[in-house]
């Protein structure tokens, strides 16, 4: 494996696997588009509290948009390990952008592995061709955001279907062209008994309920809705949703929301250090105190690194093995990766954030971390770290021992 450029421990195309398709170049075209467009307008979304439109053209006119849409519906066929490293490229720039790209590859990594039917494929057409973006709706006001129960059902009228559901967060849902809801499969089921139903633009009608004026993450734009919908049956995803997120959307969202705060975090150093070789130059020959600080921030930025490279390694492992992907051993290793991650980012930018000194403190300087600091945040409230180590908690009480150290 080469360095990664400046001697950061990141999620770069010099990590790709050899048998990786070097010609989609997906990682290089996002770290322009981060370093450039996202991060000239990171604190006018973060201020505004708005959508990074301009980072989304850019995004549309590389065609990033459908790069995971296999290359046979006209996308780009990109692994998993491409769309992860062009998370963490633009959330070095802009960590809103960064998330909403790693929810709108989300999206699209369950349609690509579970819509099998002719709407299916039609629509992830017209994805890489018009570069759509994708939304989800999968929380309710009713069930406190568990979204794994749902008080929303589907009502089947022949071939037809409609749905009412009270939203909590529907995320750039203003901007969103197609988004996938959770609901019951029928009004007579259980609130576990969810399906996944993929709607566009044309199918439904979002009335705003809540304002997303939070701390960090503020260009993600994550209003609460009423969403009323009404399609055909085929537009329902085939597989109960409790499999299609144990084998997609579980693991597919902890690994790209991990490579995004990778990315906050890499930034964050990446000032740190900038910082210590300024100091290091105001007094040659020695070594800043503050040195000691950026070491420990190095170091927990490469075991964040580490884990998620595992992670990856791990569910392209277990792809084309829904055994092995429902199974509790890879959903407690998913699971893990959250919390841990989502921990370490705040770790890390706190860190760089001491290496600093008032200068990372203040807003009015080239260290300042202000805004790192209040992203980071949210790393352990997206699917709270609470309750994900309670989940891990019960399933570790039917879980059996690993009879080897690598199982």
């Amino acid at each position: 494996m080469n360095a990664a450029p400046a001697g950061l421990a990141e999620l770069d195309t010099a990590s790709v696997p050899a048998q990786a398709p070097a010609q989609t170049n997906v990682a290089a075209r996002a770290r322009a588009i981060g370093a450039g467009i996202a991060a000239r307008h990171a604190e006018a979304v973060d201020r505004d509290g708005r959508f990074p439109g301009e980072a989304f053209d850019a995004l549309r006119q590389e065609k990033l948009l459908g790069v995971m849409i296999p290359a046979d519906l006209g996308g780009g066929g990109a692994s998993l390990f491409e769309v992860a490293a062009a998370c963490h490229a633009l959330a070095r720039g802009c960590a809103a952008t960064g998330m909403i790209y790693a929810m709108h590859q989300i999206q699209i990594a369950c349609l690509v592995n579970h819509g099998t039917n002719g709407w299916h494929r039609d629509l992830m057409a017209r994805i890489a061709a018009d570069q759509l973006l994708l939304g989800s709706a999968t929380t309710e006001a009713e069930t406190g955001g568990d979204i794994r129960n749902s008080v929303c059902a589907v009502r089947s009228e022949g071939e037809g279907f409609t749905l009412a559901k009270n939203a909590s967060v529907i995320s750039y849902g203003d901007q969103s062209d197609v988004i996938l809801v959770t609901a019951r499969r029928n009004p007579d089921a259980p609130s576990s008994d969810q399906v996944l139903v993929v709607v566009t633009r044309d199918d439904y009608r979002l009335e705003k309920t809540t304002r997303w004026d939070a701390m960090g993450m503020r260009g993600t734009c994550s209003d609460g809705y009423r969403l009323e919908a009404a399609g055909v049956i085929d537009q329902i995803l085939p597989l109960p949703y409790a499999d299609l997120s144990a084998q997609t959307m579980l693991p597919v969202t902890h690994i790209l929301w991990s490579s995004t705060w990778l990315g906050i975090a890499a930034d964050a150093v990446s000032r740190a250090r900038a910082f210590v070789r300024s100091e290091a130059k105001r007094k040659p020959g020695t070594t800043p105190p503050s040195a000691l600080r950026l070491a420990e921030a190095t170091a927990k930025l490469q075991q964040m690194k580490a884990v998620i490279l595992a992670a990856i390694r791990q569910y392209e492992l277990a792809c084309g093995s829904p055994e092995l992907l429902t199974g509790l051993s890879f959903a407690t290793a998913m699971g893990t990766l959250k919390v841990t991650s989502s921990e370490l980012v705040r770790e890390i930018v706190e860190a760089a954030i001491r290496t600093c000194g008032l200068a990372g403190y203040r807003n009015d300087t080239p260290y300042s971390l202000g805004r790192h600091l209040r992203d980071a945040h949210s790393a352990a409230l997206m699917i709270g770290n609470d309750r994900i180590m309670s989940h891990i908690s019960t399933q570790l009480l039917v879980q059996r021992d690993g009879s080897g150290a690598f199982e």
